[in-house]
């Protein structure tokens, strides 16, 4: 029989458990309803990075489902980590970080789903000795990696150019979005002697979001500027802070070059540009995945009211728009458009669910095709473009759309070719680290 005392600590740990019991049941039941509503809907495939839980290891603690910003992307069923909200996965990576039995890998696709991705060791030096890859280009997405990668690759890239000894610089950045900024801002921190080409405009893929389009990220900290803590922000609000840490510390960029052909020479390398010829010691590419548009491939498309990005809603005013596409994207192109008066807007996705998409993105969708704002056909295609409307089949059917314009959203072409000309390894990842 129990002592008084023993009873007394048994009592309040008996209340402890019987809780904790309780909101471990209470939490499984969830993820188990999540995993479900997710295979019901089709969305369980991940759009790129995501963990793979190594089920022997794994311990069931839920630090993974924790550390995750996205909320409820992980969860714990029958007392181990699963991915139960795959298609919300973007790759942060915390839960990687967070769990204390070693027992999750970062992988890149699917078995149904491959993603081609450039050879690049710890240290982001690709296969050919010299040349680095950082940010969305390697796979690894969102402003706060990309930041994180840039200055690292600088902080190797420094002791490999010491070495070269190239006569004309250091360092040769190729894009001026968050990984390049980050790395021009290492490169100035370090003392290297670099420079930074751009074919577009300052910012990388935030540039080209839509107006007023919350960007998503955590805090990082900046070479030579200190802490960005944004989490949620404009678009419009992180460039001007970005504009205003490099009006304090300039970096030599130049816009408007293309970077046509990079070859390795004694000492370095040399960058033949649509401005001339640059020589480095070493070369980082920080150019992102978006690379060409993807098109859709039909006769009429190269008429001047097809465009591949949306930049200001209310040019669409009073206009019959069709917008293509099924991820982030296409669905907020098609929300700011239908939110602008008059416009009827059509979305055409060739998928029966959305599944590369935000939940925030997919319940705002779902509300403006309840409510009439949106006519949604999944399961179709376009066929051809016309003048004043537009061909599409739909589950079987062809129908003709009135139409005065048309916002591709089907993302980008890895710049694969490219790569490999320059000598760069890249493989298709079906699910490996």
């Amino acid at each position: 029989m129990l002592s008084p005392i023993a009873l007394a600590y048994a009592a309040p740990f008996a209340v402890v458990m019987l809780v904790y019991i309780g909101m471990r049941r209470r939490s499984e039941s969830a993820s188990v309803s999540l995993l479900e509503e997710s295979v019901e809907a089709g969305l369980t495939e991940p759009a790129s990075l995501h963990p793979l839980i190594d089920e022997t290891r794994c311990l069931g603690c839920g630090a993974c489902a924790r550390a995750c910003p996205e909320g409820t992307v992980l969860g714990v069923i029958a007392g181990k980590a699963h991915l139960v909200e795959a298609a919300n996965c973007i790759g942060h990576g915390a839960c990687k970080a967070a769990c204390p039995f070693d027992a999750i890998t970062l992988v890149f696709g699917t078995e149904k789903r491959g993603v081609d991705i450039p050879e690049v060791g710890p240290d982001f030096q690709t296969n050919v000795p010299g040349l680095f890859i950082a940010g969305e280009l390697g796979g690894m997405g969102l402003v706060r990696n990309a930041i994180m990668q840039g200055q690292q690759a600088v902080d190797a890239i420094t002791a490999e150019a010491k070495q070269r000894r190239h006569p004309q610089r250091d360092l040769l950045i190729v894009g001026a979005g968050p990984a390049g900024m980050a790395a021009g801002l290492a490169a100035r921190k370090h003392g290297l002697r670099f420079a930074v080409v751009e074919q577009e405009s300052f910012g990388g893929t935030v540039a080209h979001f839509p107006r007023g389009k919350i960007v998503m990220t955590q805090p990082v900290e900046l070479p030579l500027a200190g802490r960005m803590s944004f989490r949620e922000v404009s678009k419009e609000a992180l460039l001007e802070f970005w504009y205003a840490i490099l009006q304090r510390f300039p970096l030599p960029i130049s816009y408007g070059e293309r970077v046509d052909n990079i070859a390795a020479v004694p000492g370095g390398f040399e960058i033949r540009t649509t401005h001339g010829v640059h020589g480095a010691a070493t070369v980082l590419l920080a150019i992102g995945r978006r690379g060409t548009p993807r098109k859709l491939g039909v006769p009429g498309e190269d008429q001047s009211k097809v465009v591949y990005r949306l930049v200001d809603p209310s040019q669409y005013r009073d206009k019959r728009v069709l917008v293509v596409g099924g991820g982030d994207s296409a669905l907020e192109a098609a929300a700011e458009i239908a939110s602008e008066p008059g416009t009827t807007v059509t979305m055409s996705y060739r998928g029966d669910a959305f599944g590369r998409a935000k939940p925030k993105n997919r319940k705002r969708v779902d509300a403006l095709v309840a409510s009439g704002a949106i006519d949604l056909q999944l399961g179709s295609k376009v066929l051809e473009v016309g003048v004043d409307d537009v061909t599409i089949s739909a589950k079987g059917q062809r129908m003709v759309i009135g139409n005065d314009a048309i916002v591709v959203c089907a993302g980008g072409l890895l710049p694969t070719q490219f790569l490999r000309d320059i000598g760069i390894n890249v493989e298709t990842k079906y699910g490996t680290a």
